[in-house]
């Protein structure tokens, strides 16, 4: 009986055309460019419209994936999107982009594991390629997180952005016995005991009515130093997990693909496990904080622009609310 690989067949990512500068949070809250710069290394971010939603940027950053990877959407065996930000409570963001695609009998589903979940969808969408039930899986990270953020809160309002990204997952044989293509390995890692850490309230617990609403409660908040701490330990603790797992060295890394949390948070981690900086793909300043979508929209640029090829070597690393954390080696 053949065994299979989950590889990459294509990538593709959107971002919403509006831009919100540091200076035009400035306007809203108590801070300024230099101190946002200092304390996370954003400088801007994309916020979606009243047009745009959560299921429209993943149905263009879907369509961008199958083009790159040279398939219809007809070929779908499965969509699986990964947001907390969901286009309804029901149905499914993934019920939205299948039928932005055209499609009325592929399965589809959401996946919610916070800013981790783009691997949380990655490994679950290999996992049906590799038993060889589907060919084709799209893996999309959609976020409009600025529909959960509390712009009169400064503490959170610098670090959120909008966007999305998505992965075409493909069956590929292997060969000799040996799996050298697509994902070699991957963890998926879940503590609820700090839930309080980085929450976003409105549900079946709080239901949303005027108390939740009097007191801001419906938008995210976030313990920051603690939220700090945690990445950093988990960030170097994933790394070295994959190295340690796969048995690769960090010379074999051609590219580490972190989410996008905090410039310092990634510095940190990569100088402790001794990465040159120029190792990770960084691109927060441009678009912030994306939560599922980061991972997938900094890989995308990373293929469009050379920086992986066919061959390469990549690492995922993610951390966030939950708590959830996790890994993937992905070979290109």
């Amino acid at each position: 009986m053949p065994s299979y690989s989950a590889i990459i067949a294509g990538t593709g990512c959107y971002l919403p055309e509006k831009r919100m500068t540091n200076d035009d949070i400035s306007k809203l809250v108590d801070t300024n460019d230099e101190w946002i710069v200092q304390r996370t290394g954003i400088r801007e971010r994309r916020v979606v419209t009243p047009s745009e939603s959560t299921a429209t940027l993943a149905s263009h950053a879907a369509t961008n994936a199958l083009k790159d990877a040279r398939i219809e959407p007809k070929d779908l065996d499965l969509i699986i999107v990964a947001t907390c930000t969901p286009e309804m409570v029901t149905p499914s963001t993934a019920n939205f982009v299948s039928l932005s695609l055209g499609l009325g009998n592929t399965p589809s589903f959401d996946l919610n594991a916070a800013c981790s979940g783009f691997i949380y969808a990655l490994e679950t969408g290999a996992s049906f390629i590799e038993s060889g039930r589907y060919k084709n899986v799209m893996v999309i990270g959609a976020e409009t997180m600025s529909r959960v953020t509390d712009w009169t809160d400064r503490s959170t309002c610098i670090l959120f952005g909008d966007g999305a990204g998505a992965v075409v997952l493909q069956r590929e044989e292997v060969q000799n016995g040996k799996r050298d293509r697509g994902l070699l390995y991957s963890s998926l890692h879940a503590d609820g005991g700090g839930w309080e850490f980085i929450f976003c309230q409105p549900g079946s617990r709080h239901p949303v009515d005027e108390k939740l609403v009097a007191g801001r409660n419906q938008f995210i908040k976030m313990r920051g130093r603690e939220v700090y701490k945690f990445a950093v330990s988990r960030f170097q603790e994933m790394l070295q997990d994959a190295l340690d797992k796969t048995g690769i060295s960090v010379d074999d890394v051609t590219l580490v693909v972190p989410h996008q949390v905090n410039q310092r948070i990634i510095d940190a981690a990569m100088d402790r496990l001794k990465l040159p900086p120029e190792k990770a793909i960084v691109n927060l300043d441009r678009f912030g904080n994306t939560s599922a979508a980061s991972i997938p929209i900094a890989l995308d640029e990373a293929i469009k622009s050379g920086r992986l090829k066919k061959g390469d070597i990549a690492v995922f690393v993610a951390f966030g609310a939950g708590l959830t954390w996790a890994n993937a080696v992905v070979r290109m």
